[in-house]
């Protein structure tokens, strides 16, 4: 678990958090638990991802995937373990947070994480490998698999801040935007980059005959598109003053990103 966990990445979706948190006038202290539950469960997605009956990985964060390093059993718990323990951070680490908050809170994470969210949205890549998904399909699967814990991250971090319902809204929409530009984007590099800049494998989407934004709208439009989607996630921020500046920035950098 440990590996895989410290094994260093960007660490957007608790960072996501934090800002959020702030962005409403929170306190790092009522949100850092769901910070790191939130990258916790995005560390076991990893490690199920890389596994052979999935995606069949052997690098990830520039170093040879869990179960490379541990066998395929040991990887499959260490993922299970990251996964069940989230949930135990999440409801112990915010100890000036209402219990009707944290509630609400758990039940978003475990949406985001369950079935109709990223373990669903694994489903349908899945079982879409070999066939060309609709344009609107492809932004299900997405909206599903990568952007359902970007929104979690800004929901449940400007909720643990003490967000408005009026707030909570205007962070769903930046999420929703701003998980689906990062996507764009990942799509993107992993045709235009290289493993060596990435730190995992790249052109597998096209190996695996997966449908991607490069390959239903070309290079140049799927550009276009995390540029508009970007432009949207700022647009959510409008009424939020300087705090929400990080979020601000972090929506460039989804789209600017060469990592």
């Amino acid at each position: 678990m440990r590996y895989s966990l410290l094994a260093g990445g960007k660490r957007l979706r608790p960072v996501l958090a934090i800002a959020a948190c702030e962005a409403v006038g929170g306190s790092v202290e009522s949100v850092m638990g769901f910070a790191c539950a939130i990258e916790m469960i995005h560390t076991y997605s990893l490690i199920h991802d890389d596994l052979p009956c999935m995606d069949d990985d052997d690098l990830r964060r520039g170093r040879p995937t869990n179960h490379k390093v541990y066998g395929e059993a040991i990887a499959t718990l260490a993922g299970d373990g990251l996964l069940t323990d989230a949930f135990r951070v999440v409801a112990s680490s915010s100890p000036k947070v209402s219990a009707g908050v944290l509630l609400q809170t758990v039940i978003d994470l475990a949406d985001a994480a369950g079935s109709d969210g990223m373990a669903g949205g694994q489903v349908i890549d899945l079982l879409g490998e070999g066939r060309v998904l609709e344009l609107k399909e492809l932004e299900v699967l997405h909206r599903k698999k990568t952007g359902a814990l970007f929104i979690a991250s800004v929901v449940c971090g400007a909720r643990l801040g003490g967000a408005t319902e009026k707030q909570l809204e205007s962070m769903r929409q930046y999420g929703q935007a701003l998980g689906l530009a990062f996507q764009v984007a990942d799509d993107l590099l992993d045709v235009e980059s290289n493993a060596e800049d990435l730190g995992k494998r790249t052109q597998k989407d096209e190996a695996r005959g997966k449908a991607t934004y490069p390959s239903l709208l070309g290079i140049e439009q799927s550009h276009q598109l995390a540029r508009e989607l970007a432009s949207k996630a700022h647009a959510a921020l409008a009424d939020f003053d300087h705090r929400a500046d990080p979020l601000r920035a972090l929506a460039s950098f989804a789209v600017e990103r060469k990592v």
